[in-house]
């Protein structure tokens, strides 16, 4: 489960102090009013107050809510199914998603697919945009192409401040992967679309990668080393379906 701490998000620092957050963590069975697990995490700023928490010990199949509270301060309950035991077929009702252009239209979309309550949302790549294209823009970019981690942040929290994407997130467990836009278009391992020298290219990166990682509820297992962030995996939903997690872009 994921959170991230930002009063201000279009903010360099968030609107917050460069200190960590003690932030605490509930987690109760879908019509209970007791929480069957709880905890404490720190939100550290080198990772933009951003926090996860692998959980353990649920069980199959079952239906979970959560919330985060940190100062006074309550997140809006989460919602996310469990994979049913390995010797067990259940029905999987899945969401793929990718190429979400913020400028190019609203997210309605979503609110149509968490009306279909999915059980999982795997999204394919081009979770953000870095470049403006088109006519007839419906709203707008922050300004700029992103190029350093403060403007990759910037970026992400403007598409996470779509009301339907939250919608969305909250709605039920995502396995996410990215494609090229988020970081730059068309681009290879350490080579850039428009031919910028690979040490500076892979310093871009980094802070593309970073930025990916701190605002998607990937493991601490994926957590970029530099420009490096390898993303691969494999769920499976009992005995029914193996999803295979791949990265495209980083060879």
């Amino acid at each position: 489960i994921w959170t991230r701490l930002a009063p201000q998000p279009m903010q360099d620092d968030a609107g917050l102090d460069p200190v960590a957050l003690t932030v605490r963590w509930e987690l109760t069975e879908e019509g209970g009013t007791s929480p069957v697990q709880s905890g404490t995490v720190e939100a550290l700023p080198q990772w933009a107050h951003s926090v996860r928490v692998e959980l353990k010990g649920l069980r199959p199949h079952r239906v979970y809510r959560y919330r985060f509270l940190c100062a006074g301060a309550i997140s809006p309950q989460g919602r996310f199914r469990t994979a049913p035991a390995p010797d067990q077929a259940q029905s999987l009702r899945l969401v793929f998603a990718s190429c979400q252009q913020y400028e190019q239209g609203f997210f309605g979309a979503w609110r149509h697919a968490v009306a279909d309550a999915p059980d999982l949302v795997a999204f394919l790549g081009d979770y953000i945009y870095e470049s403006s294209w088109g006519r007839n823009h419906v709203r707008k970019h922050d300004a700029g192409v992103p190029q350093t981690l403060e403007a990759y942040r910037r970026r992400h929290a403007l598409y996470r401040s779509d009301p339907d994407l939250q919608a969305a997130h909250a709605a039920c467990a995502w396995l996410p992967t990215w494609d090229d836009h988020e970081v730059e278009n068309d681009y290879a391992n350490d080579l850039s679309e428009r031919g910028t020298p690979s040490d500076r290219f892979l310093l871009r990166r980094a802070a593309a990668y970073q930025a990916y990682f701190e605002h998607m509820p990937l493991p601490w297992s994926m957590a970029p080393k530099g420009p490096s962030m390898p993303i691969f995996g494999t769920l499976d939903w009992g005995a029914m379906v193996r999803l295979h997690l791949i990265d495209i872009r980083q060879y």
